[in-house]
This record gives structure tokens, sequence and C-alpha cells, in this order.
């Protein structure tokens, strides 16, 4: 006789996950299920889900690192159940730490001996090494203050308007004056001279970006210095200068080693590096360093004495993974300065590649400098017809992600486009790009321009009153808006019934 029984619906054992029940109800959104799922299931289905997301290595947005070799993937995985902050029972990824924090702050050229240790802490990221370095200048800030009897209620901080949000999150969160220095057309960066003069005596530091997340250009940072310098002989204050060196801090150093940014300038007091960009290790990990002891007030570090020493700890969170600090360590000793050196010549000669590609389409102008982040920044040279946010819409059909946005306040009215060339962009897929964007163009040019498309739709409208009089009245911003995009909408709808394009 033949045993046999009918299987139910929890007994998934024999099924492929495609042929269970898993796959015919939805995920939840809200609330937690009651009931369990096998963990096939539940990696099939997520795995499913995230195939919807973009690319990362197409990400031509992001500056954050998108691959690393599978030696260094090994590591992180191995790593990954480590809890960062616990130092008695990991003391040897602490000291990778430590390691990485000596070797970088030798980097930036501080002022240090063979045996000296230097004076910094990992991070999650540059937006928590910000935070940590600006509660620093305010900290010393206001103990001077207090020592002179003088108020200490109105800290502020110099900026160029082209910052990083984490600036204005500093700001925000901790009570400090944000004073940005304004762009114009053709200048995106800081102006060090309208810096220094907005310079008072309740300014906590000036911070200089080495690497404009706008178009990559380096600050002027020895100019910053010296007229600082000057200002504070005159006035008899101390302002000091933090290097906001997120994207541009493992770049000069092997890039433009004579270039003079770091510590070898006195007023340079602490730097930031995001170690997840071109420190080239996974999002997650980012540094902060100190010129010295004296710049890092004591009674914010908290000492942990773990196996007979002192361990001085300064962070904003407290449990992290340690892989990303073992990865960053894997990095330095791995490529070394001419391992690195070699990643940020080849993504300074791609960066030409595309930028030379665009020029000689004759349609774009670049707006990124030669000399700092290797991105390209450009915009059209006629967007009257369409514009930049149409051309990186158009792009994602291709699978890039290419962002467009417009530069900050007295420059709002110039948009560009930005591609950011990381180590795993090569010169195949900058050709690639230059190719697709050149199909962009093409396509755009088949479409009905901006101008004529609001014509059709009309700039102003005329309504009957209660007399029958003819009152002509004028559309909102938001009416034009909502109109030309469902006219687009439309257009494009029409287009693909046409023409079979899925």
């Amino acid at each position: 006789m033949v045993l046999s029984h009918a299987a139910s619906d929890s007994d998934v054992s024999v099924h492929s996950t495609f042929a269970s029940r898993y796959v015919r109800t939805s995920l939840p959104r809200f609330k937690m299920p009651e009931n369990s799922i096998p963990k096939e299931a539940a990696y099939q289905i997520i795995n499913d889900e995230l195939m919807l997301d973009g690319n990362p290595r197409l990400n031509l947005a992001s500056f954050v690192t998108t691959w690393m070799e599978p030696e260094c993937d090994k590591l992180i995985m191995s790593s990954i159940n480590k809890n960062y902050v616990d130092m008695d029972e990991y003391p040897v990824t602490t000291e990778l730490q430590n390691r990485c924090v000596n070797m970088i702050a030798h980097l930036f050229n501080a002022p240090l001996g063979e045996t000296e240790t230097a004076v910094g802490v990992g991070t999650v990221g540059s937006s928590e090494a910000i935070m940590l370095a600006g509660l620093a200048f305010k900290r010393k800030w206001q103990n001077k203050r207090k020592a002179e009897g003088k108020p200490f209620d109105k800290p502020n901080i110099v900026t160029g308007a082209n910052v990083q949000v984490c600036w204005e999150k500093f700001a925000r969160y901790f009570e400090v004056e944000l004073k940005e220095v304004k762009l114009s057309e053709g200048y995106y960066v800081m102006d060090p001279e309208k810096a220094v003069e907005m310079v008072d005596e309740n300014t906590i530091c000036v911070a200089a970006i080495l690497g404009s997340t706008l178009n990559g250009e380096f600050e002027d940072v020895k100019l910053l210095n010296d007229l600082l310098v000057i200002k504070n002989k005159e006035t008899g204050w101390d302002t000091p200068i933090h290097v906001d060196a997120a994207s541009g801090g493992f770049i000069a150093p092997f890039f433009y080693p004579e270039l003079e940014w770091d510590f070898r300038l006195p007023l340079v007091k602490s730097i930031n590096v995001s170690g997840h960009k071109y420190g080239l290790v996974y999002a997650g990990i980012g540094w902060v360093v100190w010129r010295n002891k004296e710049d890092l007030p004591e009674e914010l570090i908290f000492h942990i004495n773990y196996l007979g020493a002192d361990q001085p700890t300064f962070t904003l969170n407290f449990s992290k993974g340690s892989s990303q600090v073992i990865a960053q360590y894997y990095q330095l000793i791995r490529l070394g300065h001419e391992g690195y050196r070699n990643v940020m010549e080849n993504c300074r000669e791609n960066m030409v590649v595309l930028r030379e590609g665009l020029e000689k389409t004759g349609r774009f102008n670049i707006v990124s400098k030669d000399e700092g982040v290797p991105l390209v920044a450009f915009s059209l040279k006629d967007s009257s017809s369409h514009t930049e946010f149409e051309i990186s819409d158009m792009l994602r059909r291709y699978g890039w992600i290419v962002p467009a946005y417009t530069m900050p306040p007295n420059a709002q009215h110039i948009t560009v486009l930005r591609v950011v060339i990381r180590e795993d962009f090569s010169r195949t897929l900058a050709e690639r790009l230059v190719i697709d964007i050149e199909k962009v163009m093409r396509e755009l040019d088949e479409l009905p321009s901006r101008v004529i498309h609001k014509i059709s739709l009309g700039e102003e409208k005329s309504e009957a009153n209660g007399d029958n009089l003819m009152v002509t009245v004028k559309k909102s911003d938001m009416e034009k808006q909502r109109e030309v995009i469902n006219g687009w909408k439309k257009f494009v709808s029409d287009r693909k019934k046409t023409n079979g394009i899925c």
C-alpha cells in the first residue's frame, strides 16, 4: 500500500519559493506579521524587491565607494558581528583604529614625532566628524570667553554657501549661527576675503572645503590662513580654521602633494575626511583628527580603562560595527602611497576622457575645475528648449543615475549635471556615458521644446465673469508647472503608443 498525505500550507520544504503561497501575499508594510515564513522565502522576496533599486556602480551621483576587493569583503563579513565600542572584548580592533588615526594624521602633516600618538577618532562618516570638530571649537571658544568674563552665548561659524548640509545640522542642533559667504556665477566656492570680513569675536572657526560637493573645486585654504593670520594680529583674536576634507582629503596628498591646505598651515586645527569616499571603503566610516591635544578640550573626552591602559573616546554615537574600521586599515596597508596615487591618477584620466567627450558635443559648458575632486559638472549651453533635469531623467532609461541640481543662493539660476568619477568608473564606462548622453540629446531634439509647449498651453487664460466680460487671469507658477508636466506625460505616452517604445 502506498502511503501519501496532502501537503499543508505550512509544509513548504518540498516546494520552491515561487511555488509557495508566500509569493501571492503582500509583504507587511506597517505592522509586524503574526506568523513566521521560511528563510528561503524571506530572502527571495526581499531580494526580488531590491532589484528595483538602482545599480550602485552606475550611481554617478554619489562620492561613496561601491566596490572593494574580494579579500576585503571577506574581512568585512568576518568582523560584521563585532561591536566597535567593546574595547575590552576587541582590543585589536581598537588598535587598528588607532593605527588608522595615526596614519591619516601623518598624511595630513600633523606636527607629530615619529612615535607620538595622534589625536583623532573614527566616526560613521564626515557628518559625525564635523559635529565633533564643531563641538571642540565651540567648547574651546566658550572656555576662553568665560575666562575673560565676556558673553559666550552667541557663537558663529563662517562657511561658504556651498557647504554640505551637515554644517547646517551642526549649527541648528548645537545652537551656533551659520554665517555663509554667498556664491556668484562662475565662482562656486567660498571667497577667502569675504569670509575673513565676516569673522568677528564670536566666530569659533572658519570652515574651508577641500572638494566642494557642487563642482569638486578645492577652496584656497592657504589664502584663507594668511588673511586670517593678519586679522588675528590686528584684533587680538585667535580664530582657527577647520578643513572639511570629506572628499578631497584622500586625493590632495597623493595628487597635489605640494598644495598647502592641511596642518602645514598654523591656523588649521582640525580636519575631517570620509573614509567611505576616496578613502575607498564602503559607506559607514569617517575620520576627524586634531592638530594636537590642546585643540580638543579634555572635558569632551571620556576615558575607558581596559587591559591596564587608558583609552580616550570622543563620539556622538555608541554602538556601531567594526567592519569599516578594519576595511580602512586594509586599504591603507594594501595600497600604500603608491596604490592610492595610481587610483587617483586613473580617476583623473577618466575624468578628462569624459570632460573632453562632453566638450566635443558642443552642447555643454564645463563648470568643474581641473584641480579638485575627479568629477565633471556641466550645464547646457542652451537650455531654452530643454533642461538638465530632462537629461537626468532620460539617462535613467540607460541605467545611469546622474543628478541635476541648482546652485545655492546668488547662483540659483545655474543648473548643472554632475558625474563623480570613482575608482570603479573605467574609461569604457566614461566613453559609454558620452555615447548615451549624445543619444539623449538627439531624442530631446526630436521632442517639442519647452518654449513651444508653454505657448501651446498658454501663459494666461481668459474667464467670463458674471457680467459676461472677459477677464484675463494670470496663472500661478504651480498651475503652469502642473500643465507642463501633464502635457509632457501625455506627449510621451502618445509617442510610446505610436513608436512601440518600451
